[in-house]
């Protein structure tokens, strides 16, 4: 790619993260195509968490040839210190930025060094590294880019060259803003949730994320199945990753005296309990984005079950009241429910069952994985099922990347 191509390339890239809302999406996005700007093989990106650089994703396109069609990189959740041990640590330490054309001949006075236990593990050799910190305008470091493996045309391992260099100095600035601007909205969501937990325990902010998270990657599996181009998945998938999170929202109009009663609700109960799917849409109540449309149908519909069983059915949603006509005050089923909400369906109770909660031990993994595939057809639309089953090792991986906290 030559410099004009990149720079067009650049400048398109800006746009395309400007659009995005949710920050996983986002991170993931800046590390593919800060990979695709330089031609990097492989790469990571790291977020800073209580003093630490926690690693949110990982890519490596030699690794991942060797997976199925379809199937996804598996990688640890890990921390490192900001320290001079590591380059990423050292990156975010002194703000700079680190290329290194060959990692098993660093200097013996660099305060770094290169661990390579992945590569044995792995089978895989990293040789050269471009290492930039994403530092905002006030100096403070929100995490660290890392680059590996420049390739060239034939997909020769090369060093990273000063024009690389000099193009990701200019993307990083655009990614840290994007970053600073989706940390936002999330931080925003995550106050709207902590109200709706203060009501109801089992409303954590790890629920919600990982429900958010496997949400959004089911989708893309399905999406996937059904052709969908990359722009269409990538937009799907960033505001279902949002909109997921905020699925029991309407928990918050619901008596404390009933969310928490310990024992089993009375039939009047259970009418208020259900009730918070009604609530929960009146949130949104315009079309003014996706958001809000996606929301409203998620909060509304994510407990109506395949086979026509769940709730709250055909209901005016300002009233609460069913509606009249010909649907006969029945609840929907099958391709009537919105495919959002059939997915979260099943992302809400996984995770549910999968979790430890006051009330209830965790169950096994294979008494859920049991009970899932006992509702597909009945509670959960089947296509999901199968989907979910697919990608479970990547379900898994979102398990440990937002553990319950003790």
């Amino acid at each position: 790619m030559d410099s004009n191509s990149r720079l067009m390339k650049i400048l398109e890239l800006d746009k395309d993260l400007n659009r995005i809302q949710d920050l996983d999406v986002l991170l993931e996005r800046i590390l593919t195509t800060a990979r695709g700007v330089v031609n990097a093989d492989a790469g990571s990106i790291y977020i800073v968490e209580d003093g630490q650089l926690a690693i949110k994703y990982s890519q490596n396109d030699t690794l991942t040839k060797r997976l199925k069609p379809g199937q996804k990189l598996i990688y640890s959740f890990f921390r490192i210190p900001i320290n001079e041990a590591t380059i990423s640590g050292f990156a975010a330490l002194h703000g700079q930025s680190i290329n290194v054309p060959d990692m098993y001949a660093i200097p013996p006075e660099k305060p770094y060094s290169f661990n390579t236990k992945f590569d044995e593990q792995s089978g895989y050799k990293t040789v050269s590294t471009l290492t930039f910190p994403l530092q905002a305008n006030n100096g403070r470091i929100l995490g660290v880019l890392q680059l590996i493996n420049a390739t060239d045309a034939e997909g020769t391992i090369i060093p990273f060259s000063e024009e690389d260099q000099a193009f990701l100095s200019h993307f990083a600035s655009t990614a840290t803003m994007a970053i600073q601007r989706t940390q936002m909205t999330r931080d925003i969501l995550m106050r709207m949730i902590k109200m709706a937990e203060m009501r109801d325990p089992k409303e954590t902010g790890a629920h919600v994320n990982r429900v958010g998270a496997y949400a959004a990657e089911i989708y893309e599996a399905w999406a996937r199945r059904h052709g969908q181009n990359e722009d269409e998945i990538n937009k799907g998938k960033d505001t279902l990753r949002v909109t997921a999170m905020l699925h029991d929202v309407g928990k918050v109009g619901i008596s404390d005296t009933i969310l928490k009663k310990p024992g089993r609700f009375d039939e009047a109960e259970r009418k208020i309990i259900q009730s918070h799917s009604q609530i929960g849409a009146r949130l949104f109540p315009d079309d003014n984005s996706e958001v809000d449309t996606m929301a409203r149908e998620i909060a509304l519909r994510h407990h109506e079950n395949w086979d026509g069983t769940g709730y709250p059915g055909f209901i005016d949603v300002e009233t609460g009241q069913k509606e009249k006509g010909n649907r006969k005050k029945r609840a929907l089923k099958g391709e009537e429910i919105p495919l959002h909400a059939r997915i979260v369906a099943l992302a809400d109770v996984y995770d549910a069952l999968s979790c430890h909660r006051v009330y209830k031990e965790a169950w096994t993994e294979e008494k859920v994985h049991t009970t899932i595939r006992e509702e597909r057809g009945t509670k959960f639309d089947p296509e999901i099922v199968d989907i979910f089953f697919e990608i479970l090792p990547v379900i898994k991986q979102i398990q440990a990347r937002y553990p319950d906290q003790e």
